[in-house]
């Protein structure tokens, strides 16, 4: 008996911590999905489990569709915010393979994930188990996808994508044209000096 109620204190003790919310402070926001916090005195990435936001910086790529608008929804909300807290999922590991913490992440007592999620921002993703709030996600994702905000803008995530190749379109023909005009310059350059040769043979003469 003695055993069976130690073995439930460890168990309560283990579950508190497990789903217990720890407050931390903003470091910066790296975009939609990811910001750095300040724990135990580290500087320290955070992911935002079960979502993903459309790429707004990464290296060597032009911003995705919705990427900016929902990097600036997080920034504003996290950098704005009164209080950060993480909830680390007991079904989930701690950090992910690029080392960073995978967490739920609350501003001001409301989870942000839920926000991005309703508003258009995210998508529900990478669910590698049932995360405690997957479900409430999915909901929400199912009510933004069906009144077509944010991501799930078809029309205008076209647009987007069409106004990005125009200018790849125009790059591409002013480089056209600036090799021809650099052609037409050398074969000038060239006329001229096979013409200075011959005339001085010709004064020679």
């Amino acid at each position: 008996m003695k055993k069976t109620i130690i073995f439930l204190f460890i168990f309560l003790i283990f579950t508190n911590n497990v789903s217990a919310k720890e407050t931390v402070k903003l470091s910066r926001c790296v975009d939609g999905d990811t910001i750095k916090v300040v724990l135990n005195k580290d500087i320290v990435t955070v992911r935002l489990i079960a979502i993903d936001t459309p790429e707004s910086v990464k290296p060597d790529a032009e911003a995705a569709y919705y990427g900016k608008e929902a990097s600036e929804y997080t920034c504003n909300r996290v950098t704005n915010a009164k209080k950060i807290q993480l909830e680390y999922d007991e079904k989930s590991d701690k950090y992910d393979k690029f080392d960073r913490l995978i967490a739920w992440v609350y501003v001001d007592n409301k989870l942000l994930q839920a926000e991005l999620v309703e508003k258009g921002y995210a998508k529900v993703a990478y669910l590698y188990d049932d995360y405690k709030y997957a479900d409430e996600l999915k909901k929400y994702q199912e009510l933004a996808s069906a009144k077509g905000i944010g991501i799930w803008n078809e029309a205008a995530k076209q647009k987007y994508e069409n106004n990005k190749e125009e200018p790849r379109e125009t790059e591409d023909i002013s480089k056209i044209t600036d090799e021809l005009e650099n052609k037409e310059i050398i074969i000038i350059v060239i006329s001229l000096l096979i013409m200075t040769l011959l005339g001085s043979k010709i004064i020679k003469k």
